[in-house]
């Protein structure tokens, strides 16, 4: 194997630097058929995302999901985007811009803070590129994934240590696991909840959405379930809110087989029956709104509560470039600078 090394190292030249990587999902460059295609086949091809046998599932996918999953996928795109492309990489973009700033503010031009997405581009390899080209040795790994999934996180985990494996010379690595726990950022989904009530009201129900994964990955030992659990609590607790008053549901499932339960579609759809009229939703596992979000929350949620009777329907925005979301993950990654 090659190895990629770094040839104009100069010991008489300046110290090298520190840097950090904001680390998401990803998105589609369009919201066409072809690039939901190429999308989704490195997403959908990652096995801590798939946990199937590799040569069913590469049956499966391409001959099945390929075939039918992009189109539809592209007109749902289509449903959020915006004139500066997906919501992801813009609030993505934006939450890079508000904490190299913050930092600035402290350390000057010495932490350059840079985007890698896990899947699509800016790739993960780019970023780690873009950094090294800057004379990073130390860099700080921030998937902005607020409770630790193999799936997500470890996935993200997975794909920098693959770079690592093409380099000679391998940079120091901080990497950041999971900060639901993190009191800046309890404090930041506080505010926020806080500001809708104030401005919408208290609702009947309070609903914490967080995106599904199969039941089974919850019995082979991944902590996700119980993460978002102790977000919600986390939350409620601090906002002083009844266990009556909130409820935690999950999102997003494909496929067959069970997912994390109860569902948000069908909590949705059942609420209006048992008296619940006027409920909020908000999605503290997703640092930037998205599809999941925008569309599959805001659109369709809000649809089926209406539908099955339900009066009042708010959608709390995620935490996007917010100043405190900004100052939360600043913080939480300014503990492995004093490292």
């Amino acid at each position: 194997m090659k190895y990629i090394g770094q040839t104009d190292y100069d010991h008489r030249g300046p110290a090298p630097k520190r840097g950090v990587i904001l680390c998401n999902l990803g998105t589609p460059d369009a919201p066409q058929t072809t690039e939901l295609r190429r999308y989704l086949k490195e997403f959908l091809s990652d096995p801590r995302v798939v946990e199937v046998p590799r040569l069913l599932w590469w049956i499966i996918l391409n001959f099945i999901i390929l075939r039918i999953r992009p189109r539809r996928s592209a007109k749902l795109y289509r449903s959020v985007w915006t004139e500066s492309g997906s919501p992801l990489l813009v609030y993505s973009r934006a939450q890079v811009e508000g904490v190299q700033k913050v930092l600035a503010e402290k350390y000057g031009d010495q932490v350059p803070v840079v985007l890698g997405m896990r899947y699509g581009n800016p790739s993960i390899e780019l970023a780690i590129k873009q950094l090294t080209d800057l004379n990073v040795r130390d860099i700080v790994v921030l998937p902005l994934y607020p409770q630790y999934s193999g799936a997500t996180t470890g996935s993200t985990f997975d794909a920098v240590a693959k770079t690592f494996t093409k380099m000679r010379w391998v940079p120091e690595l901080h990497f950041i696991n999971s900060y639901h726990q993190s009191a800046a950022y309890i404090d930041a989904l506080c505010v926020s909840i806080k500001s809708h009530i104030d401005q919408s009201g208290q609702p009947d129900k309070l609903i914490f959405s967080y995106h599904g994964t199969p039941e089974r990955y919850l019995k082979n030992g991944d902590p996700y379930h119980c993460f978002c659990h102790q977000t919600t609590r986390l939350v409620r607790e601090q906002l002083g809110l009844d266990e009556s008053q909130v409820m935690t549901t999950f999102q997003s499932r494909f496929g067959r087989e069970p997912w994390l339960q109860p569902y948000t579609d069908k909590t949705l759809e059942a609420l209006p029956n048992e008296g619940i009229k006027n409920v909020a939703v908000i999605c503290p596992g997703f640092s930037s709104d998205c599809l999941e979000t925008i569309e599959e929350i805001n659109m369709q949620g809000r649809q089926l509560f209406t539908d099955a009777g339900g009066e009042k329907f708010s959608y709390i925005p995620c935490l996007n470039d917010h100043p405190t979301h900004i100052k939360a993950l600043a913080s939480i990654i300014e503990k492995q600078l004093k490292h």
